[in-house]
């Protein structure tokens, strides 16, 4: 993400969030999940995932960690199909 310019008129590049995609898999979501904990360090603040299996989108989303997001419940049992997206910010 372009974020402007600098004092000294040149564009920084800065870096923000993390997004993990996962395609092709029967375990999408789990798939994303440890993709966005590899991620962790890119925002500490909220993460969610959004699966897929084709017809029917489901979210799970929430403040803090990823691990602590996903560690209230088992979302992966809602969490279904062969096409995920993760964020964190």
């Amino acid at each position: 993400m372009w974020h402007g310019d600098t004092p000294e008129g040149k564009e920084t590049l800065k870096e923000f969030c993390g997004i993990f995609g996962v395609c092709g898999d029967v375990e999408a979501a789990r798939r994303a999940y440890l993709g966005l904990y590899a991620l962790q360090h890119r925002g500490q603040e909220s993460s969610g995932i959004a699966a897929s299996d084709g017809s029917k989108i489901t979210v799970h989303r929430g403040m803090g960690l990823v691990r602590s997001v996903f560690a209230t419940e088992d979302p992966f049992d809602r969490l279904r199909g062969s096409i995920a997206i993760g964020h964190n910010r």
